[in-house]
């Protein structure tokens, strides 16, 4: 599974944190937090904007374990840490790509998150990723997965159909089989109810707006070149939507559908 580049993970940092749904991280904190020190397993952790946006609500002393294919940015996710986590705070770097799920190292986890994710991965994979966590009886936070909306004004003619575009590229193959895309969080929200556990949804959209201006350009970038990539579009149609995208986005704005989850096992249902 191929991972992203620095640049992209600090340019959409502040939406994330943003669009993080408030009550769910709150309560994934006070899940995490029933046991001194927490041990949270953060998956496709990257520079580690999950441990910075949860960190903070949680006591000085506590671990995260993270998990990456990339060593680069595990280096960075420590180099972060080192500045501006609790001085209490212990980071373990993996470095693993998450295909084999069975070789995670979940066990003595407190809480499993995942952020910007889930929406990368094959049904395949979230079937048995659910098998484990139960078996583990882990709790479980997801946030920021993409749910297929998208929201973009001024309007444009061709906003459905680039919008199509993305959608049905994110359901191509990321390195571990045909992604689910937008359906993934609500399947896996399906597949943890069938293993008992409690799950709890919440919208975290990307509300953008100007200040965000070159997130909006880099998106649309993102969407022009799904629609290349497929060739779906007559590329005249795309340059154009681009041409006006660019342009607008420093007076327009966006909304970007996301979805955060977070999944308890029985014993956990009352946290």
């Amino acid at each position: 599974m191929s991972s992203f580049d620095a640049g992209w993970l600090d340019l959409r940092e502040p939406a994330d944190r943003a669009g993080r749904d408030m009550d769910l991280l709150s309560r994934a904190a006070r899940v995490a937090a029933r046991s001194d020190p927490p041990v949270v397993v953060d998956l496709g952790a990257g520079t580690g904007a999950t441990m910075r946006a949860l960190g903070p609500l949680l006591a000085p002393r506590q671990t995260w374990r993270l998990i990456d294919r990339d060593p680069a940015l595990l280096a960075e996710a420590c180099r972060r840490a080192a500045e501006v986590a609790p001085s209490g705070t212990v980071v373990e770097q993996v470095e693993q790509d998450l295909g084999d799920i069975a070789s995670l190292p979940l066990e003595g986890a407190t809480l499993v998150t995942a952020s910007a994710l889930l929406d990368l991965l094959p049904d395949t994979w979230l079937r048995a990723f659910a098998t484990r966590i139960a078996s583990l009886a882990l709790p479980l936070y997801a946030a920021l997965t993409y749910d297929g909306r998208t929201s973009w004004c001024p309007v444009h003619a061709r906003d459905a159909d680039m919008a199509a575009a993305l959608n049905r590229h994110q359901r191509t193959d990321k390195g571990l089989g045909s992604a689910l895309g937008p359906d993934a969080a609500p399947r896996l929200a399906e597949l943890m109810r069938r293993q008992g556990y409690a799950v709890f949804q919440a919208e975290s959209p990307w509300v953008l707006g100007p200040a965000q201006a070159r997130l909006q350009q880099a998106l649309a970038e993102g969407y022009g070149q799904a629609a290349r990539d497929l060739d779906l579009l007559p590329a005249a149609v795309v340059d154009a939507w681009l041409v006006f995208r660019r342009r607008e986005a420093t007076t327009g704005t966006a909304e970007i559908g996301h979805l955060d989850l977070l999944a308890l096992p029985p014993d956990l249902r009352d946290r």
